[in-house]
């Protein structure tokens, strides 16, 4: 103990002697460190809130009235080597078999809420121009548990939907491209040229300018008659208390019940696998910021050793070992790294703080627009490890070398 001891206060007075260097080497350690923390809070917080908008835009699950797999056709079950490609199955107008039963089941079982409707495709009809829309007919009180669609009406409630059989409810883009106002009359034609009469009770803006351009609701039975289709449902969807289970509970109903069932996880798989690689970008650049300051703390090492090769030498010949030598110059190293790593874990607070609190004027929206930043353990420890790391590794190099001189040689070369 009484060595480390000296070994630590000789480490102390060897850094204290060259202040300015020391605090050079310190305060570019901090740097290094805070603005690494604060990148990584800025990175892991957008990419947080991008997969809150992603969880908030689709179904966590949504059911449609497809197969994943082509229905095994009864030669199969007849000859073993039936084989049978490029089958078409039939439009099924029909939608998901037995629907209500299907609901009943999920909602037993899952843990969450769940909406049916029909989707289906339309032409709005005005001043002479046709223009086209996807339609989903819902029942209004089981999409709002569903869908975030209740926060984005402008205008109108959803559930206005209920107030009369031939609503309507579009989306703000769309009802601008046909010069149309709340209450006014609205032409739709369906798919099998029918044309129906519909109000316009209520206006949505999703933030999507895709959607609001082109898509509406119904009450799901006034969607039925409109597609020509009763009692049909083509789209289940599912909105889960843990969204991270969804992976497991589409797999669930496909086995259950046969009907394509997709997660949000596998909608935006490539768009996940994109966080992996900005992930691998952002802890390499963390790394080389670090690394960078680390040079810093190596320049003011071999300056120590090199100005103090004669007291190596005395302390050699007092019966320090090799190894004694490269942990005094190694725990110089550890200090800085340790001074640095700590103000750089303050100044990555403050800046992580300060980042969050500002806000910018949103065009679209009277809500500011904020900067979301994620504080987080992992940070702070890949930071001041990667920092510690390289401080260590900066004063080893020349520690090692200043362990392998000769203290006969080095007084020699003295006198």
């Amino acid at each position: 103990m009484g060595g480390w001891l000296l070994l630590l206060d000789l480490a102390v007075t060897h850094v204290a002697a060259r202040g300015r260097q020391t605090l050079v080497a310190i305060v570019g350690v901090s740097l290094g460190v805070g603005f690494s923390i604060a990148m990584a809070a800025l990175l892991q917080g957008s990419q947080e809130d991008f997969v809150d908008q992603l969880i908030n835009a689709i179904p966590n699950v949504q059911i449609s009235d497809e197969r994943r797999d082509a229905q095994r056709q009864p030669a199969q079950d007849v000859f073993a080597d039936a084989q049978i490609e490029s089958l078409t199955p039939r439009d099924d107008p029909r939608g998901i078999r037995n629907p209500v039963a299907m609901t009943s089941a999920v909602r037993a079982v899952v843990d969450g809420n769940v909406s049916e409707a029909l989707l289906v495709q339309g032409v709005i009809r005005y001043a002479g121009r046709d223009t086209g829309v996807s339609l989903s007919g819902v029942i209004p009180e089981n999409e709002l548990t569903v869908s975030q669609i209740g926060d984005h009406m402008r205008q109108g409630l959803l559930t206005d939907l209920n107030s009369r059989a031939d609503a309507v409810v579009l989306g703000d883009d769309l009802v601008r491209s046909i010069n149309a106002e709340l209450g006014d009359p609205i032409t739709l034609v369906s798919p099998s040229g029918d044309v129906h009469r519909y109000r316009l009770v209520g206006i949505f803006n999703s933030g999507n300018n895709a959607a609001d351009n082109s898509t509406g609701y119904l009450l799901l039975s006034t969607a039925q008659v409109f597609a020509g289709r009763p009692n049909a449902v083509n789209d289940i969807r599912i909105a889960l208390n843990d969204p991270n289970s969804a992976p497991s509970v589409a797999s669930w109903i496909e086995a259950q019940f046969g009907y394509k069932a997709v997660s949000w996880q596998e909608a935006n798989q490539a768009i996940l696998e994109s966080f992996i690689v900005r992930d691998v970008i952002m802890y390499t650049v963390v790394a080389a910021i670090l690394l960078v300051a680390g040079f810093g703390i190596y320049n003011i090492i071999s300056t120590i050793t090199h100005e103090k090769t004669r007291d190596i030498a005395i302390m050699k010949s007092l019966g320090f070992y090799e190894k004694d030598m490269r942990r005094l110059f190694v725990m110089e190293g550890l200090a800085m790294g340790i001074g640095g790593s700590i103000l750089g874990a303050i100044l990555g607070a403050l800046l992580t703080v300060a980042l969050g609190q500002l806000e910018f004027a949103n065009p679209e929206s009277e809500d500011p627009i904020t900067i979301r930043m994620t504080f987080s353990a992992v940070h702070y420890s890949i930071a001041i490890g990667i920092a510690l790391g390289s401080a260590v590794f900066a004063a080893y190099m020349p520690a090692r070398k200043a362990s392998s001189l000769n203290p006969v040689d080095i007084i020699r070369g003295a006198t």
